[in-house]
């Protein structure tokens, strides 16, 4: 009784073949059983690394995408087997300095942060002049109609004079590899009294993400340009 039963149930996991009009059909979906072994991709931190690796022509290499996925990730991919699946042999993985977007820090280490998280610029140069001379405790002292704001700063040994905060500001802060260009886009900046008779500041991004597109474009041109020799190597954003 036992076997019987064993050899229903082995016989429930066997598919039923049909064959009608020259077709094979089955009475359950099927997957293919196959042996097509793919590498681990080989991780890099730069787009150097990666122009060097394909220039070295290592592994051979034919018909490839270079893929930017995003302002810190770029993939290189195989083209399409005879299994039409990719090969990823290569996964570039950005770093940049992390800085605290949105939210308010120290006078101090803003100033820090913004001299050596950002590129030079006219904007940065007037912002870091304005920060670096507020008075401590005057933001507060003025009205803030959610768009601008008021800050006494210093001019001089004993001159004080109020100015508004700057509002917007173009800042360059390094967000993609650095072997592409850093692109600029528009921030608000805040600042608000800590509580303590001290500064805190902020700045918060207001370009909807815009930025990321422009990354994006600017590592697609360069790979492009340190490609241009390899015409088997298509690159994609």
């Amino acid at each position: 009784m036992i076997k019987e039963a064993l050899e229903y149930i082995v016989g429930l996991s066997r598919p039923e073949l049909v064959e009608k009009n020259g077709s094979v059909w089955s009475d359950r979906r099927l997957s293919r059983v196959n042996w097509n072994p793919k590498a681990q991709p080989i991780e890099m931190s730069t787009l150097t690394s990666l122009i060097d690796y394909i220039k070295s022509k290592t592994d051979a290499m034919d018909n490839m995408i270079v893929h930017v996925v995003s302002p810190l990730e770029v993939r290189l991919f195989s083209a399409l087997d005879k299994d039409r699946v990719r090969e990823t042999l290569v996964a570039v993985e950005g770093q940049v300095p992390d800085f605290k977007y949105g939210q308010y820090i120290n006078h101090e280490e803003f100033l820090v942060a913004l001299q050596s998280k950002f590129l030079d610029s006219e904007e940065r140069a007037g912002l870091l002049a304005f920060v670096g001379n507020v008075e401590n405790g005057s933001v507060s002292s003025y009205g803030d109609d959610g768009v601008s704001q008021k800050a006494t700063v210093k001019t001089g040994v004993v001159s004080r004079e109020d100015k508004i905060v700057p509002n917007p500001v173009k800042l360059r802060p390094f967000r993609t590899f650095v072997e592409a260009e850093q692109p600029a886009s528009d921030f608000v900046f805040r600042m608000r009294d800590d509580g303590r008779g001290g500064v805190q500041c902020a700045i918060f991004e207001a370009d909807g993400g815009a930025w990321k597109n422009c990354a994006m474009e600017s590592i697609k041109d360069y790979l492009k340009q340190e490609l241009e020799e390899f015409k088997n190597f298509t690159v994609i954003s």
